[in-house]
């Protein structure tokens, strides 16, 4: 006998429930994708390059130039970026510099032209890097904008004019600067670090999470990616060595937060890096970085950084400090608080010690509180009351930061009355046209020798402690030019100076005098500067 199945309404299988996702993440989608940050980072990244091209020359940009035009007329065996000397050993031969000497060797730009060509290109790095690290901690499109907002503008109501330092004003300057493309590679090395953490511990970051592609690859990083780890933590070393510090204590801090992140396997992979990065920096054939280990040369001119700690930097302990809570009171790994400890440890140390040098690690300290804090307002709703107090607070702290403190690096007319604008020192292109490639200058002006090697001559005195050069020598040049420029000094003595270094030009202020024997070849009658010919 045939059955039937019973009459009634058809049974539908029940309907799958979507998995969970965390609070701070969007839904899954291409990896490839116009976002918030692509847009809006691409329009920061066009208006700081063109603001930092206005900027004229000065500070530390001569320096690098400098540097760029001893390898353009000597590649493997540069002369001091300064004086007209060897330049085994100097730090300024970087790999950073040595790309930058092979481009202008084949472009046959200058050197203060190809300095300045790099600035867009520190900038894209950093940009990239920021997003990726804070795409750690979150894959909500707007947090990495949110993170390059208040890592430009919250600070604190006064300026820190200083190489490496994020701060809008102080970027704009410093944009072009070895130090910048540090930071920016710091960045990434973080990013980097922080996924092969997480993937030790199984904790894969929130990019990986949001894309299955991503996710199903999220196994245990290979030895590969620890060594490539470490030739990149080389490199930071090599061009700029104390924010390698910031690197590694960065990457201590992503791993000591991640518990199991330590076991026996992880930890030789981690010496891998350790081992890399080491081969990288003692291999450098130009200089010995290591000379700089314990050099106390330049403390001194870092105590600065010290000052007034609450005017630079109140807006963000203000702010990114209660972020920072939220975070460990809802995840005790969050690695963003011990990397801030390690961070202001190494400050302390450096102010307790002597050795102001470390203060410079003040243009990493405040990075992992404003991650924190634009992670925190990019979360979705509903917020806690601790994060609606927090989101009008923020904002208000980044229009105070912006106006009162960095609005000038954009236009002269925006913000307060009073607010700092990046230099506007003199150029010397109306002098350097008149002095033949590898002559020597002799200068005191505080400008002229910060600015005139820029262009090519060489200095009698060069303005920076240099393990290339002697620190007893260069304090007897320095000796020896203010000897020269003293109105007591006899023609004898100047004479005897001027064979002693090769001098044949003097760049003197309106305030020094001329020597009866030297012979005015340019003035300027804006500054009263004069360029002078020698003979002996």
């Amino acid at each position: 006998m045939r059955t039937f199945p019973p009459t009634g309404p058809a049974r539908l299988p029940a309907p799958r429930r979507a998995p969970a996702r965390p609070a701070d993440e969007p839904p899954a989608g291409p990896n490839w994708r116009i976002t918030p940050y692509l847009v809006l980072g691409g329009l920061f990244w066009v208006v700081v390059s063109v603001a930092a091209w206005r900027v004229p020359m000065c500070c530390d940009f001569g320096t690098h130039a400098a540097v760029v035009e001893r390898l353009r007329a000597d590649l493997l065996h540069p002369a001091h970026p300064m004086a007209d000397l060897p330049g085994a050993g100097s730090p300024y031969y970087s790999p950073y510099s040595l790309v930058q000497g092979l481009f202008a060797r084949l472009t046959e730009l200058p050197g203060r032209v190809v300095v300045r060509l790099w600035g867009p290109l520190n900038l894209l790095v950093l940009i990239t890097g920021l997003g990726r690290f804070t795409r750690l901690f979150s894959s909500r499109p707007w947090a990495p904008v949110f993170a390059l907002a208040f890592s430009v503008v919250l600070w604190g109501t006064d300026v820190t004019w200083w190489s490496g330092f994020l701060g809008l004003l102080s970027m704009t300057g410093n944009l072009s600067y070895p130090s910048t493309f540090a930071i920016g590679l710091t960045f990434h090395i973080w990013a980097m670090a922080g996924r092969m953490t997480g993937r030790v511990t199984g904790r894969v970051t929130a990019t990986e999470r949001s894309s299955p592609t991503a996710a199903r690859s999220a196994g245990p990083a290979r030895p590969l990616e620890y060594a490539a780890l470490g030739v990149l933590t080389g490199v930071v070393v090599l061009v700029h060595p104390i924010t390698s510090i910031g690197a590694v204590l960065g990457m201590a801090g992503l791993a000591v937060a991640r518990r199991g992140a330590w076991h026996r396997a992880a930890a030789a992979r981690w010496a891998l890096t350790g081992a890399a990065a080491l081969v990288v920096a003692v291999s450098w054939p130009y200089c010995d970085i290591f000379t700089l280990v314990g050099d106390t040369g330049i403390d001194s001119m870092h105590r600065a950084l010290y000052e007034n700690p609450t005017g630079r930097y109140w807006l963000i302990v203000l702010l990114g400090v209660p972020a920072l809570l939220l975070r460990l009171r809802r995840d005790r790994r969050d690695p963003l608080a011990p990397m801030t400890v390690l961070f202001l440890l190494v400050v302390l140390y450096g102010w307790a010690s002597g050795h102001y040098t470390y203060g410079r690690l003040l243009a990493l300290a405040p990075v992992p509180a404003q991650v924190a804090l634009a992670v925190e307002l990019a979360r979705p709703r509903p917020w806690s009351t601790a994060r609606r107090v927090l989101a009008p607070l923020a904002a208000a702290g980044a229009c105070l930061g912006f106006f009162w403190a960095q609005a000038g690096a954009l236009a002269p007319g925006l913000g307060v009355r009073g607010v700092e604008r990046p230099p506007r020192w003199d150029t010397y292109g109306w002098a350097a046209r008149h002095i033949p490639p590898g002559s020597t200058v002799l200068a005191d002006d505080y400008y002229v020798v910060r600015s005139l090697p820029g262009y090519g001559p060489f200095l009698v005195a060069p303005v920076w402690p240099d393990p290339a050069l002697a620190e007893s020598e260069r304090v007897r040049r320095k000796a020896d030019v203010t000897t020269y420029l003293a109105t007591s000094t006899s023609r004898a003595t100047r004479a005897w100076i001027a064979r002693r270094y090769g001098v044949h030009w003097l760049l003197l202020t309106a305030a020094e005098r001329l020597p009866r024997e030297a012979v005015v070849v340019a003035f300027n009658p804006r500054s009263g500067e004069v360029l002078a010919r020698v003979a002996y």
